[in-house]
């Protein structure tokens, strides 16, 4: 039977290996869940979600081992590692607000009285990303399962052990073959897509997201899509200057930039620009870096090929005139010592294409116009973030950006219960919150006279 050897990128040793499902048998694991689907549904939206409950005491209990592993296997310091698997226990408010989002409601005229029903879709196909191996996977699969879908799961081949080590969770509590796990890369990923599942959930990168979209077209599947970004981030003449700079080192090096909201253009204004850049190099220039067991503030690259990836950027802005204000030297193996770019102009790759690496690229702007009107300059728009102390100027900054998620002198994220959405080629649907639990189901309206 073929394998797939999960390496550790700190160190290159074999964490562990998972069977690879054939492409071939696809099909017959898309039948298996549809088997399994209708006794779910059956259970009811209380059962299902009390079914659901039970795991989270199994993942209080298991988060500091699935911390070293999610370490092990992607990298990330431990700490970051332990904190995501501790949030997998934290379901309880996402559970209710699925329960009251899927409840019917009954609208009514003079005439008529309508009920909306949320119903599940059926089989559910989950293709997750290896940045956040275990959380990901808990936004697509929890609630099409509450909904009464049952879900095939792919984890990425790049942390397989991590998407088995969730869905082991769920499956100690769940009936047989409601949630089936896929193990593989491309190929099972695209056969996943060309199945008879009723509904792909995606995140990852925007030409896969393409990909599935075309697929996807010929029986009209349903699709949620989240699919990176290259978010800008804008520094106000008013901005407070050391604490916008300590944010942009976090957000850019934070998870060695592998995080999709990442900041990865700065906007700062020529008045500023000066006590900007040194204050951002000061804070890279002190960041730690190292295996993840030691808990740095900077882990490895997820592998060879992003880490080269990133460099070749680098390689090839400074080549073209940026100007290396900390890092930029000492890389080695998988890991990118956290490097600062001044002088990016929009010529540069890694001014338009995704780094996804411990980069942070300055520009300098003359105007708060040409400020946003550079940040707007993107095919993607997923985060964005504005500093400054006016906070109603600020925020009507924010309110001109494209993008889906925009922070004002904070991360993009939104509040508990806020959907975690994207702009144009970043995103198709929603997560999180009510408008993203309804994405996996359909919506029927059962009408009789008042």
């Amino acid at each position: 039977m073929e394998t797939l050897k999960s390496y550790n990128p700190a160190t290159g040793e074999v964490v562990g290996e998972v069977p690879v499902t054939p492409a071939s048998d696809i099909p017959a694991v898309v039948a298996r869940a549809r088997a399994a689907q209708p006794a779910w549904e059956e259970l009811g939206l209380e059962g299902r979600v009390d079914l659901l409950r039970k795991t989270a005491e199994i993942f209080a209990e298991r988060a500091e081992a699935h911390g070293e592993l999610m370490t092990k296997e992607m990298g990330k310091p431990l700490k970051e590692g332990i904190g995501e698997a501790k949030s997998l226990a934290y379901i309880d408010h996402e559970l209710d607000e699925i329960v009251a989002t899927l409840q019917p409601e009954v609208v009514e005229d003079k005439r008529l009285r309508s009920t909306v029903y949320h119903d599940p879709l059926g089989v559910v196909g989950a293709i997750t990303p290896w940045n956040f191996p275990m959380s990901m996977p808990a936004w697509m699969v929890l609630p099409a399962l509450a909904a009464g879908n049952t879900v095939v799961f792919k984890p990425s081949e790049e942390t397989p052990l991590c998407g088995q080590a969730y869905a082991d969770v769920l499956n100690e509590v769940l009936p047989e073959d409601v949630l089936i796990v896929v193990h593989g890369a491309d190929d099972q990923g695209k056969a996943i897509v060309q199945s008879e599942v009723d509904m792909i959930a995606f995140t990852g990168s925007r030409e896969v997201g393409k990909h599935i979209l075309r697929e996807s077209s010929g029986t009209l599947k349903r699709v949620v899509l989240e699919l990176g970004g290259k978010d800008p981030m804008i520094v106000l003449e008013d901005a407070d200057i050391g604490r916008a700079a300590k944010f942009a080192a976090r957000n850019s090096f934070g998870n060695a930039g592998q995080v999709c909201v990442s900041t990865e253009r700065i906007f700062v204004l020529d008045s500023v620009a000066d006590e900007f850049e040194a204050a951002l190099a000061e804070f890279a220039a002190a960041m730690t870096q190292g295996n993840g067991m030691e808990n740095p503030d900077v882990g490895p690259m997820v592998n060879a090929g992003q880490r080269d990836h990133v460099l070749a950027q680098v390689d090839a802005a400074v080549e073209a005139g940026a100007t290396v204000l900390a890092g930029g030297t000492g890389h080695s193996d998988n890991f990118i010592v956290p490097t600062v770019l001044a002088g990016i102009t929009e010529d540069m790759d890694i001014a338009s294409v995704e780094t996804f690496g411990p980069v942070a690229c300055v520009t300098r702007v003359a105007s708060v116009d040409e400020a946003i009107e550079k940040a707007n300059d993107t095919h993607f728009g997923l985060g964005a973030v504005v500093f400054g102390q006016d906070q109603a100027d600020t925020a009507a900054v924010a309110r001109r950006l494209t993008a889906g998620m925009i922070g004002v002198n904070s991360a993009a994220g939104g509040a508990v219960g806020t959907p975690w959405v994207g702009a144009r080629q970043s995103g198709f649907g929603f997560h999180k919150s009510p408008d993203g639990h309804k994405q996996f189901t359909q919506t029927r309206v059962v009408t009789t006279r008042a």
